[in-house]
């Protein structure tokens, strides 16, 4: 069978990666321990999310988290995988390849790794809705993600007939392709499921609501980083030497953007939160995703500074908006892989600022947008006029974790001082 994938910017980019198909026995060793470090990615992000939740909904983010990695796989080895890398002819999807039985090893190495990015881009959304979201509404989501949504987009920039690729657009290892498409998803699912109560006051102000554990949102944020090794060094497809520029600038980028959040913090004399310290550096690995392969460190550097900034900046710009984004997913994930994948274009070593590559960096960064979510605003609104989507109030103030799923994750505090204590938050905030 004749492999129609490969990630387009490879074949453009890396000129060391010119070996023959079937891949060799190293890189196919090189891509599974890369899968596996991607793999490990969702532990990061259960721990990161359910840190920045209430301890009432810590199983519930978690069960979100496992779950749409289970219903992921199965739907993008059954449709997503042949319509992102089939055979496209006309540029839009691929036509066959799905849920194959039969291939040879570079496909299944192929399918494994990709299923670990179209799970990432799904559990992207998970986060920003926790806490007030339907168990089954929010899978519901997730299988759209990654049947539908996640890879059709895929088809056009990484397949390589598809419309975008021919364009030449630059995504190494999808910062938009991933993560924005991700990030979007998740703006999208927040319109539609609304704040949490008691999120904002009657004249919007917003309330702070505290995650129950930060020593969790720095564990996780740690697994991130080392998974993110595997998640660009991995995108190389071969065990070559070009893995050691693509990591290194990884490490440089998430350092940036850790130190860009902080310098913002400082420069408008704020405190230093954990939580933006955090989501600085993953901003700043999300914006460097799309250019790891392409531009130098020096760039690399300011690629990440300028997305821990924003990481920031973004999170107080939705809730000027009103929108009750629990993680920060959408700035860190759609604002920061926008910035990256535009990065990408402007930074490319040796041919800096081409306005002809930047115009169709932009192309592929709007096209993102529009696909991604309007796709996923439609959906979630279907999701929510059938299934639900948003828990009931009483089951909000609860908490999920006793209403979705009949059981607690710390099971040691009593429901109804839970309870109690919540509807006592709520009263002083009405007064």
């Amino acid at each position: 069978m004749k492999l129609h994938y490969r990630h387009t910017l490879v074949l453009l980019a890396l000129p060391g990666f010119a070996h023959a198909d079937p891949l060799t026995a190293t890189d196919t060793v090189w891509i599974a321990i890369a899968a596996a470090l991607v793999f490990f990615m969702q532990a990061g992000f259960a721990l990161l999310e359910s840190g920045l939740s209430r301890a009432k909904n810590a199983l519930n983010v978690v069960m979100k988290n496992y779950m749409d990695l289970c219903v992921g796989t199965l739907v993008f080895w059954a449709v997503g995988f042949g319509l992102m890398f089939g055979t496209n002819p006309s540029g839009w999807f691929g036509e066959d390849q799905f849920a194959l039985s039969q291939a040879d090893h570079s496909t299944w190495a192929m399918i494994m790794f990709q299923i670990m990015f179209a799970a990432t881009a799904a559990t992207i959304a998970s986060g920003a809705m926790a806490e007030r979201t339907r168990y089954a509404g929010y899978l519901c989501g997730a299988i759209l993600i990654t049947g539908v949504i996640y890879p059709l987009y895929g088809s056009w920039a990484w397949n390589s007939n598809g419309w975008l690729a021919q364009l030449g657009f630059i995504d190494f290892a999808g910062s938009t392709v991933v993560h924005s498409i991700g990030g979007w998803c998740a703006l999208a699912g927040i319109m539609v499921v609304g704040p949490r109560l008691g999120r904002f006051d009657k004249q919007g102000k917003p309330r702070a609501i505290p995650g129950h554990n930060l020593s969790y949102v720095a564990l996780g944020g740690f697994i991130l980083w080392f998974g993110w090794f595997g998640f660009n060094g991995g995108s190389t497809l071969a065990a070559s030497v070009d893995i050691a520029k693509v990591n290194l600038n990884t490490q440089l980028a998430a350092a940036a953007g850790a130190v860009g959040s902080t310098l913002l913090r400082l420069s408008t004399r704020r405190p230093v939160l954990l939580t933006e310290t955090v989501n600085g550096s993953l901003a700043g690995l999300v914006a460097v995703t799309a250019g790891c392969a392409v531009m130098s460190p020096a760039f690399a550097v300011l690629t990440g500074l300028i997305a821990g900034a924003l990481a920031a900046g973004g999170a107080r710009l939705l809730l000027s908006l009103r929108l009750d984004d629990v993680v920060g997913a959408v700035p860190v994930h759609a604002f920061a892989g926008a910035w990256g994948t535009l990065a990408a274009g402007l930074f490319y070593d040796g041919d800096l600022f081409n306005p002809e590559r930047i115009t169709v960096q932009l192309l592929g960064i709007v096209v993102a947008f529009c696909w991604a979510f309007f796709a996923a605003l439609i959906m979630y609104l279907v999701v929510a006029t059938l299934f639900g989507l948003r828990a009931p109030a009483i089951h909000e103030q609860r908490g999920l974790d006793l209403s979705e799923h009949d059981e607690t994750g710390y099971p040691e505090f009593p429901q109804n001082s839970l309870y109690n204590a919540e509807m006592t938050s709520q009263a002083e905030g009405r007064q």
